[in-house]
């Protein structure tokens, strides 16, 4: 493992929807960078198993069970680690999910939680952390947004709007805070293999693959290790920008 600058073993580095799938890989890598990570999550059984695999590797991981559509417990839990930690460096909105259906059938429900996950409570965090970033001068804000948020998604309007939704947000962050330090960017996953991938159709899934040049599904390591640069001291210098982590399938 590469030595890193102590600086940045320091800082400590929060991430949303952590238990799992594309968040439990970007804990894995941040902590393997030698850093202090919170993994934030609303499945407690997930939680520890997350625990579990972080032990397995000789290190540790804080864990927080709560639900983050709540203002009061996010801000509450975000201010605590805050105050332990003097600060905090790193902010990865990961949390996200999926409620699927042609727009003409979707209901305000669906809409509306969908929003709450993925959109509202990246808003809150990422409000929750910029009082202590702009003490500190250093920021590093990673919202991780999709290709659906670039090209559209049919049957999934609702996410393809919360990623979309993330993007603006993030570049109207950077013309806020970015002369203080903070840097806020977005990763876009194209077509990533997760636990929510792998019940999709084969056909879905080749459906996918003809249009990836890569002809080949990413990973969570491949997003992990994209997010792990973003939060670097190295990626300083880039603000307010779209990674694409998708094999060339939104060019």
């Amino acid at each position: 493992m590469a030595e890193v600058p102590k600086a940045q073993e320091k800082r400590l580095a929060v991430v949303t929807g952590a238990a799992r799938g594309i968040g439990r890989a970007i804990v894995l890598e941040l902590l393997k960078q030698g850093r202090i990570v919170a993994g934030l999550d609303v499945n407690k059984e997930q939680l520890a198993e997350l625990k579990k695999v972080v032990a397995d590797t000789g290190q540790g991981v804080i864990t927080k069970c709560i639900d983050i559509t709540k203002t009061d417990e996010l801000t509450a839990c975000l201010d605590e680690l805050a105050k332990e930690h003097n600060g905090i460096g790193i902010l990865v909105n990961n949390a996200g999910i999926t409620r699927d259906r042609l727009m003409m059938q979707m209901s305000d429900e669906e809409f509306d939680i969908l929003m709450a996950v993925n959109l509202r409570a990246a808003f809150m965090a990422t409000r929750a952390v910029l009082r202590p970033m702009i003490r500190n001068k250093f920021g590093r804000i990673i919202s991780i947004s999709s290709v659906a948020g670039i090209m559209g998604q049919a049957g999934s309007t609702n996410y393809a709007a919360s990623k979309a939704g993330l993007i603006g947000m993030t570049k109207s962050v950077v013309r806020e805070v970015a002369k203080k330090g903070i840097t806020a960017n977005c990763v876009a996953p194209g077509f990533i293999v997760t636990e929510m991938t792998d019940v999709l159709p084969d056909a879905v899934k080749e459906a996918a693959l003809a249009v990836i040049p890569a002809k080949k599904l990413g990973t969570t390591a491949d997003v992990a290790k994209a997010v792990a640069f973003l939060a670097s001291d190295d990626a300083g210098y880039i603000n307010g920008q779209v990674l694409q982590v998708d094999g060339g399938m939104a060019m």
